[in-house]
């Protein structure tokens, strides 16, 4: 198996004002009462959009609402309240980049792999001068702190170029996950788990030195139905699609052996529903990423357990900003072959003095209208782009959601509170979900998230519920909703077949049991729909 390990980038001055805050300082989440609902609000004056209509709000989730705000005073149990709440899915989350430091550590402990003690890197035995076994993190307390340090964002000092330490964490403990996709998959299910999340999408890169081997063959042509045709030829890229497949076996197999499915022993993760995107990587040479995204796509429609492709790596990079118009292009051009694959892309993952100006006018839209993304990850310079209220509109319009990492956008970018887009998308009626995009690198998780959205933003419980019900909704399981066309703009409202059942209940009308049967997205949205029921009846003050 191969997981991805997102290269580190090279070293650019990033202005103070970007260097990142250890987490806790970056996003503290503070303790203090939400403000009132959107319904409260009043409507803006100044020629923006209002927000979106309040919706009708329950009594359960009044009186739910009501003791989240009796609990402004109270951190232990806000913490628990936001830790039990039921949060759908994660939708933006990197695989190598979700595992905990601690696990990275013993996982290199038990492959007998050693670390630099210059770079703090893991390499490879024997370990020779310069190098010290990892096992010997279990038990010196001041190497396991230096490690835990070099690949994550631990103590990360203030002032501190984030953007980079960050990124270059990968490559430090880039040795240890790509023998183990199964074992990873399996530490950060079980933190879905406890988070109250039902549902994963995760990136790995698939066959990844495979296609590096079929790129090199087919070499480079900017006539991207010609470089098609040269992958496709002699059953290359199906025979990369077999190898994915194969690796996918072995990784669900070691996953089911660590949590022990189908036994008497099984974990509470066996039930988390877990689909794959496939990772093409922006900063390789341009026949290398379109070989990654056609097997991607390809893969998507061949394996259920693939949905999507995305583009990783910086987005600031040398070669990531000079091909971008291109990868746009190839994308776009890859949808018409495969049209049932989906696409989310990183796009607009920048921000003024990292890139210069004209960098910031069109990687969201062009990921948009060229690519034609159906989601956009981090999505933080929207105001800095021409025209961003038409790309805004063209987003709302089409149902194009945007993944909301707070804690990587701040530590990574600097961006944060007022400066960050979160609420213009939703005064746009663009759809937001919240995503932790590399969790055990950030040292966070998605219950702080969603901390830190309702203290930060004012967002009351009937606003948490909905994002949580987007990150399902705006998922890519197949099937029908259970929720009616354009949620994000008129309401989650649910469909007419199940619209007199109960969450929690047994459903009792035939058309709502048979759309539960046959869509596996409908039945997630309601297995969310219960446990928030359940919720609202134990935090209700």
């Amino acid at each position: 198996m191969t997981v991805q390990r997102r290269s580190a980038v090279s070293r650019r001055v990033v202005p103070a004002a970007l260097g990142a805050l250890s987490v806790l300082s970056v996003l503290s989440v503070v303790s203090v009462l939400p403000a009132p609902p959107a319904a409260a609000r009043p409507a803006r004056l100044d020629g923006r959009p209002a927000a979106p209509p309040p919706r009708e709000v329950t009594a359960a989730e009044a009186r739910t609402d009501a003791h989240l705000r009796g609990l402004r005073n109270r951190p232990a149990a806000l913490r628990d309240f936001f830790r039990d709440l039921p949060k759908g899915g994660d939708l933006h989350n990197h695989l190598s980049g979700a595992v905990s430091t601690e696990y990275l550590i013993e996982l290199a402990a038990e492959d007998g792999l050693c670390i630099d003690t210059a770079t703090l890197t893991a390499v490879v035995p024997p370990c020779g001068p310069g190098t010290r076994p990892a096992a010997d993190a279990r038990t010196d307390r001041a190497f396991r702190d230096a490690v835990i340090r070099a690949w994550s964002m631990q103590d990360f000092p203030s002032g501190g170029n984030g953007h980079d330490h960050f990124f270059d964490a990968f490559g430090k403990f880039g040795e240890v996950t790509w023998r183990h996709r199964g074992k990873l998959l399996a530490d950060v299910a079980d933190t879905a788990v406890r988070a109250n999340q039902f549902y994963l999408e995760t990136m790995v890169t698939p066959a990844s030195e495979g296609a590096r081997k079929l790129a090199a063959e087919a070499g480079w042509d900017d006539d991207l139905a010609v470089l098609h045709r040269r992958l496709t030829a002699g059953g290359g890229l199906d025979k990369l699609v077999a190898e994915a497949r194969a690796e996918a076996d072995e990784g669900d197999a070691e996953f089911r052996a660590a949590e022990h499915c189908d036994t008497p022993r099984a974990r509470p993760a066996c039930a988390l529903t877990v689909r794959w995107i496939s990772q093409a990587s922006r900063g390789g040479a341009p026949e290398r990423v379109f070989t990654q995204l056609a097997l991607g796509m390809r893969l998507a429609e061949a394996d259920p357990r693939f949905v999507a492709v995305n583009l990783v790596q910086p987005e600031d990079g040398e070669r990531s900003l000079r091909d971008y118009a291109l990868q746009m292009r190839m994308v776009g051009y890859l949808r018409t072959r495969y049209p049932k694959a989906h696409v989310t892309l990183h796009a607009g993952e920048l921000w003024p003095g990292l890139v210069k100006p004209e960098d910031l006018r069109f990687h969201i839209r062009q990921a948009v209208n060229v690519a034609r993304a159906e989601r956009i990850g981090h999505g933080v310079d929207l105001v800095h782009e021409d025209d961003w209220r038409r790309t805004a509109r063209t987003m709302a319009d089409r149902g194009v959601a945007v993944e909301v990492p707070f804690t990587s956008n701040a530590q990574i970018l600097g961006v944060k509170g007022a400066d960050h887009p979160f609420a213009t998308y939703r005064r746009y009626g663009v759809p937001v979900v919240l995503a932790t995009d590399d969790p055990g690198v950030s040292r966070t998780g998605i219950s702080h998230e969603y901390q830190y959205a309702a203290a930060t933003y004012g967002l009351g419980y009937p606003e948490l519920k909905d994002l949580a019900r987007a990150s399902l909704e705006y998922g890519f399981l197949p099937g029908a909703s259970l929720w009616q066309d354009r949620p994000a703009a008129g309401g989650y409202r649910p469909v007419r077949a199940c619209r007199a059942e109960h969450p929690g209940l047994p459903v009792r009308g035939a058309t709502c049991r048979h759309l539960l049967a046959q869509s596996a997205k409908a039945r997630l949205e309601w297995r969310q729909e219960a446990a928030s029921a359940a919720f609202e009846r134990t935090h209700r003050g």
